[in-house]
């Protein structure tokens, strides 16, 4: 077995505080880092419950704050006893937030307003209203109406902090419709932004007269992904793309004159024309076969993660070099949040009779494998935390959740820095979160009373 070498913490901080680091600001971040890492796992150090809520509105969480009733309530988790932000007012069910993102602000950057080098929250309303939201306040910094086309539904990055891909909901063709023998031929919409300033590159619409037999399609680091039910995944080039076939330029706040209407570009009613229509078939980038067309891209040099398109190979996954398809033969594994982690699987197996592994992720700052096991006791299950080193997989940590783990219910696990968060969703649309904070024992400890709200 490895071992690793113990950091001093005192040395550290003595050195931290005479400057014994070059000028690079990320020493010193890695430095802290690597202190925090070691006040983790080392065995004295706690994780102790300190604040359970419950909601009958999904829970999110986001970087220190966790979002209750469809992002109208904020509650930041940065304190030993989570602390309200704010609470947006009561609003229509037309009107509420359906998606969101967490912007902040980037480095070395000239920004127009001085509230744009604040935290924000880019929402998507039910009414199709784009939302930036200060994170702190609540206050609505900026709004701009998207269409009365289509229905858009989710936000993802298209360029992580850069560039925003908003989605519509596919286009369903009504039973009358279809026995008239009417044909929908739009699948859905992409409107695509750069973020702070808010800037247009333009909406996309996904053909099936184009794209063919398309079940789905998403944007992704400039890359339009294209699926079919077949297990095909094609990739095209969003630039090419939008080079070729953009109809006409469009600026927010600009007026406009489009079909036969006049308006003002993201004010409603007017909102937004879709101005990226192809007209043909463009020529794709690369294309794959993967079962439920789970496929992944990434890493140096590009490597993409596949599971072989069938069914008894589920919960396999193949990662092959982008520049041939040579499959890689080293050991990895591939985190929920998509890392990709080489480790070696003997030393993290689990014994589904004895205790499950149900949730395996990467924390990149410390350089964490964290692992969520779960025993079955009886009726009800016991689930602890695990934290591995990630060079050796020698395990550091174990934190038990006091809480009980039913098997059959959803859960999301977080593990950020000094905090861990437990979102657990039951029957009946009823949500519960469980906060954990660490506490590094001197002596004698105190019992951390259990605060149980409604949000």
């Amino acid at each position: 077995m490895h071992r690793t070498r113990k950091p001093n913490v005192c040395l550290q901080l003595s050195r931290r505080a005479l400057g014994c680091f070059s000028r690079d600001a990320g020493v010193v971040q890695r430095m802290n880092l690597s202190i925090l890492r070691v006040l983790v796992c080392q065995e004295s150090t706690k994780f102790k419950n300190v604040w359970t809520t419950h909601s009958k509105s999904p829970i999110a969480y986001e970087r220190g704050r966790i979002y209750f009733d469809n992002y109208r309530c904020c509650v930041s988790s940065v304190a030993s006893v989570p602390r309200k932000l704010y609470e947006m007012p009561k609003c229509s069910k037309s009107e509420k937030i359906e998606d969101a993102l967490l912007w902040e602000c980037p480095v070395g950057e000239i920004l127009p307003s001085p509230s744009d080098y604040k935290s924000s929250l880019i929402a998507l309303t039910a009414h199709n209203w784009l939302l930036r939201i200060s994170a702190t306040t609540g206050e609505i910094l900026e709004k701009i109406y998207l269409a009365s086309y289509c229905k858009f539904r989710y936000l993802s990055w298209d360029t992580p902090q850069e560039v925003i891909a908003v989605k519509s909901a596919q286009n369903k063709i009504s039973a009358v419709a279809r026995q008239a023998g009417i044909q929908q031929s739009v699948l859905l919409y992409l409107a695509v932004f750069r973020v702070l300033p808010f800037s247009l590159i333009g909406i996309l619409e996904v053909n099936k007269k184009i794209f063919g037999n398309v079940t789905d399609a998403t944007l992704s680091h400039g890359i339009l992904i294209v699926m079919y039910s077949s297990g095909l995944v094609r990739l095209y080039s969003f630039q090419a793309i939008t080079e070729q076939f953009m109809q006409q330029k469009l600026d927010l706040g600009c007026a406009c004159r489009w079909g036969g209407t006049t308006g003002t570009v993201g004010e409603a009613p007017f909102g937004i024309p879709c101005n990226i229509k192809i007209t043909d078939a463009p020529p794709p980038l690369f294309e794959v076969s993967s079962l439920e067309n789970a496929f992944q891209i990434g890493g140096h040099p590009w490597h993409y993660i596949i599971t072989p398109n069938k069914k008894k190979q589920k919960g396999i996954f193949h990662i092959c070099s982008l520049k041939d398809n040579s499959l890689n033969q080293s050991l990895f594994t591939v985190t929920a949040s998509g890392r990709v982690v080489k480790k070696h699987f003997n030393l993290l197996d689990d014994d589904p009779e004895q205790e499950t592994f149900k949730i395996v992720d990467y924390e990149d700052e410390l350089d964490l494998l964290s692992v969520v096991a779960v025993t079955q006791l009886d009726v009800e299950g016991k689930a602890h935390l695990d934290f591995h080193c990630n060079e050796y997989g020698t395990l550091l940590k174990s934190i038990p959740l006091t809480e009980s783990w039913d098997v059959t219910y959803s859960h999301e696990v977080y593990f950020d820095r000094d905090l861990v968060l437990h979102i657990e969703q039951k029957p009946n649309r009823v949500f519960s979160c469980y906060v954990y904070q660490m506490i590094c024992a001197t002596g004698e400890e105190e019992e951390t009373v259990n605060v149980a709200r409604n949000c």
